[in-house]
């Protein structure tokens, strides 16, 4: 019942959001979103740490075709629910300064999306899995479309083809897997992943659920919607798209392809990390050479994710851990880059680097928040960022030494470009007339946090490995005998 209830609360708060018009969208919304945060926490105080699903609701819907409204929650579950709900009043909270047209639809929009996410996360039938993955598109579709930069409908239109290409992939597959298990066919976790399918089989079904994640992490050569998107979105779309959406794909392949297709991952793994290691080296490279501020974030984070897909695929605990871990100290830290961006952008009426420079005399507070925040995004020991790239360079390296020497490169490039980004716009010299106003309430109380968890989450991470340990150890085990029996 708590597992429907956070599905059903922010959606139900949107419509009062939308109920109860512009002049209160934003603190409404603000407020149904720590009452959904509150929810969360108490899930996870009364979370038991082991693999089982938890909180569980199962209920027939569509009995002719064997879909059943069936949610609960693992570690794996928990931790995403709980990065989503924690993320999303700081989300809300950064826009306050900025006055959206139509604001009592925008914060609707942004409630309905969480609600979507929620259920991407929680939902144990594949057909309901489907139904929220597609659902989620819709609001955030509308928010870069009606918000959006200049150049928004045509962005907003490929992001749109990108994501709906791939769902169909999806739902291609999840029909196949329908159709072959013994009657009753459902769309069951357990019953879609306990088919016994020959590895020809399970190659396609390995390709059509990894093109569709992919595309949403992104991962090389699926990536070319996200730049563009992330640059033209208003603020909040990109802190929704890379704070919290591209973790969807993440989660989706442990939850989803690995189990549904493990002789797949056999078979192709490999090129999985091999494309996960090019989208790193690429994304970090063209980073270097940005001179929008936004857009070197925006590579920045398809060159982080890249990291994780590596890690997920070398198929070892401490990768997949370390992509659990990365998980949520990308989503904090990626929110607090671009929640920085969007505070330079509406004092300085620009984002481009070589145009800003000498905010630290001006803006003490916001340049030390801002550095602990960048010092989490490249790694620094003691940081959030630290934890899980040294656990997923582990797993790279577990799998193959070279691999690994490559995929290191995301520390060493990830320094060079947002130090020397820190350097040129809060470091140098100021332009003539220049002028700076530090960091106002709402602004500060969003940055704060953002850093506190930085610093707490690397030096004490352990609670996070706790939580997801007992699921990441029973994926392995569901999955090595087949790994196994492929291998002879």
């Amino acid at each position: 019942m708590l597992t429907t209830l956070l599905i059903a609360y922010p959606f139900f708060a949107a419509i009062l959001v939308m109920l109860a018009g512009s002049t209160n969208a934003k603190r409404l919304a603000l407020l149904s979103s720590l009452v959904q945060f509150g929810l969360t926490i108490w899930a996870w105080v009364n979370f038991q740490n082991n693999a089982d699903v938890q909180f569980a609701m199962d209920e027939v819907w569509m009995p002719s075709f064997g879909i059943h409204f069936s949610v609960g929650m693992d570690g794996i579950s928990m931790l995403m629910v709980l990065l989503t709900n924690l993320l999303m009043p700081l989300i809300i909270l950064s826009s306050f300064k900025i006055e959206y047209s139509r604001p009592a639809v925008f914060y609707a929009l942004v409630l309905v999306m969480q609600s979507a996410l929620v259920g991407v996360f929680v939902a144990q039938d594949a057909f309901l899995y489907y139904i929220f993955w597609e659902l989620a598109l819709i609001p955030i579709y509308f928010i870069c479309l009606l918000w959006g930069g200049k150049d928004r409908i045509r962005i907003t239109f490929k992001f749109f083809i990108y994501t709906i290409a791939g769902s169909l992939l999806m739902l291609v597959a999840f029909i196949y897997l329908y159709f072959q298990v013994p009657s009753p066919s459902n769309f069951s976790h357990e019953a879609l992943s306990t088919l016994h399918l020959d590895t020809h089989i399970q190659g396609y079904i390995f390709w059509a659920l990894f093109i569709a994640f992919a595309i949403k992490m992104p991962v090389f050569p699926f990536h070319t919607w996200q730049p563009d998107t992330y640059t033209e979105a208003p603020s909040t779309g990109t802190m929704l798209l890379s704070g919290i959406m591209l973790k969807m794909g993440v989660y989706s392949v442990l939850r989803w392809l690995l189990p549904l297709a493990p002789l797949g991952v056999a078979e192709y793994g490999k090129l999985a990390i091999i494309l996960s290691i090019v989208g790193i080296v690429y994304g970090s490279w063209i980073a270097i050479s940005q001179k929008d501020i936004k857009r070197l974030f925006a590579y920045s984070s398809f060159a982080h994710v890249g990291l994780i897909s590596a890690g997920i695929f070398s198929m070892t605990l401490q990768g997949l851990q370390g992509s659990m871990v990365q998980m949520l100290s990308h989503g904090i830290n990626v929110v607090g880059l671009f929640f920085v961006v969007q505070i330079m952008e509406q004092r300085l009426k620009t984002r481009e680097i070589g145009e800003m420079g000498g905010i630290i005399n001006k803006a003490p507070v916001f340049a030390t928040l801002f550095l602990i925040v960048l010092l989490g995004s490249v790694a620094l020991p003691l940081t959030n960022g630290f934890v899980g790239e040294f656990m997923l360079l582990a797993g790279v390296y577990q799998f193959s030494p070279w691999y690994g020497a490559v995929a290191g490169l995301t520390i060493i490039l990830g320094a060079v470009y947002m130090l020397k980004s820190y350097q040129w716009a809060v470091l140098g010299e100021a332009k003539e007339g220049f002028e700076f106003p530090d960091l106002y309430a709402s602004e500060k109380i969003v940055l704060v946090v953002i850093a506190a968890l930085v610093i707490v989450l690397g030096v004490y991470p352990q609670p996070i490995l706790n939580l997801t340990e007992p699921s990441i150890k029973h994926l392995l085990e569901t999955l090595t005998n087949p790994i196994n029996l492929s291998l002879r």
